[in-house]
């Protein structure tokens, strides 16, 4: 068996990133940006009025009250095309353009208008009021990084930039293969010897919420011939992720029946609970990762190897740096060879600090508890016992 780290870094070295494609910013939400953007205007254009008013020289408002002769309106769209000069001043509204002659604006509540007359109450200083014109960002300055996932506050600075159209990552297709002849679509007529299947629905879900597009390919039979068939669909993927047959009992047929295609196996079983039994390998110019079958097994380690596999697909930069951490939240005993991974929840105690709490029920069959774990805490190979209160690495499940 190799080690957690060990297996990750194989299965990273073993996935590429995906090529770009261009989109219009209304489908851009949520996708990943392959080039830098920079804005092909500066914001504001030009200098702007921050609040209603007048738009005045500041030296003329020196002595208040003073009366200065009004010469115009500034509105938004519809900006003032004269120069307000010594003893004038122009209608002004929030957003509109300051008229050229002007460098200050008087807020509305610091004067009384009286026809083409205002009398001003409060003195300006130079810059008052105004948004210069540059004040959030200029053209050519690069705003958004390639590796970013887009939000929606993203989305709004592009458009702001006008910019319509983005360079992304094309979605990772993500072939997706259950195995086992006990396993049946939900909804599906139940045998006696059967179990519902979860795991393509589970994973494609995961590969969804990461950007990715899933292809299912369906259920294979414990059958090699049946089973290598159903593999060569996912020929043009850029992964298939298996699920079941990867064990060692006399119907775990994944590896042999891969073994018949030319796969090459980086490697098999993984020192780690729950998803020891865990294949990685490259099949025809394929990445392969082989799951366990067990629903908990496979979803911890689409967590530990998918996620970190497709983030590098999709050029994702963000995420870097000091691995997650809490406040263990009980007593955990001593650990054995391999790396555990407890499912655990997450609350905050009187400081503010996260705590992880295991659950006290771990077995891997146990998907309801998997459901509502907030996130994992990693206990390494060998690790000596624990007492609550200590810190330990976490691993989220909700929210990152």
């Amino acid at each position: 068996m190799i080690s957690v780290d060990e297996a990750l870094a194989k299965v990273l070295a073993g996935v590429e990133t995906v090529p770009a494609e261009t989109v219009g910013l209304s489908a851009a939400l949520g996708r990943v940006l392959a080039a830098d953007v920079a804005a092909r205007v500066s914001h504001p254009p030009k200098a702007v009025s921050s609040m209603d008013g007048y738009a005045v020289r500041a030296a003329d408002t020196a002595t208040v009250p003073t009366t200065l002769r009004v010469v115009g309106e500034s509105a938004a769209g519809a900006g003032f095309t004269g120069t307000v000069e010594s003893g004038t001043g122009a209608r002004i509204f929030t957003g509109a353009p300051v008229p050229d002659g002007a460098d200050a604006i008087v807020i509305q509540e610091n004067t009384a208008r009286d026809g083409d007359k205002v009398t001003i109450r409060v003195s300006a200083k130079p810059g008052e009021w105004i948004r210069p014109q540059g004040l959030d960002f200029r053209a050519g300055e690069v705003l958004l990084k390639a590796g970013t996932r887009l939000t929606a506050r993203d989305l709004g600075l592009a458009a702001s930039m006008n910019v319509p159209w983005l360079q992304v990552r094309r979605r990772p297709r993500i072939a997706l293969l259950a195995t086992g002849n006990e396993v049946v679509w939900p909804g599906d007529p139940l045998g006696p010897d059967q179990i519902v299947s979860s795991n393509s629905i589970a994973l494609a879900g995961y590969v969804r919420e990461m950007g990715g597009e899933p292809i299912n390919l369906g259920i294979a039979p414990d059958e090699p011939k049946a089973l290598l068939s159903m593999i060569e669909a996912a020929r043009g993927a850029d992964l298939l992720v298996t699920s079941g047959g990867a064990s060692v009992g006399d119907y775990d047929l994944v590896r042999e029946a891969l073994g018949r295609s030319g796969f090459d196996l980086g490697f098999y079983k993984v020192a780690m609970r729950p998803g020891k039994p865990l294949i990685f390998g490259r099949l025809s110019g394929i990445s392969v990762l082989g799951l366990p079958g067990n629903p908990v097994s496979a979803g911890v380690c689409a967590a530990v190897y998918l996620k970190p596999a497709m983030a590098k697909m999709l050029g994702l930069t963000h995420g870097a740096g000091p691995e997650p951490t809490a406040i263990l939240g009980r007593d955990l005993p001593a650990n054995d060879h391999r790396e555990d991974y407890l499912r655990s929840a997450l609350a905050f105690n009187g400081a503010g600090e996260e705590v992880a709490t295991p659950f006290e029920r771990q077995d891997s069959s146990m998907m309801a508890n998997f459901a509502r774990a907030d996130c994992l805490v990693i206990r390494p190979a060998k690790a000596p016992a624990i007492r609550k209160g200590e810190r330990v690495r976490i691993l989220r499940l909700r929210g990152d």
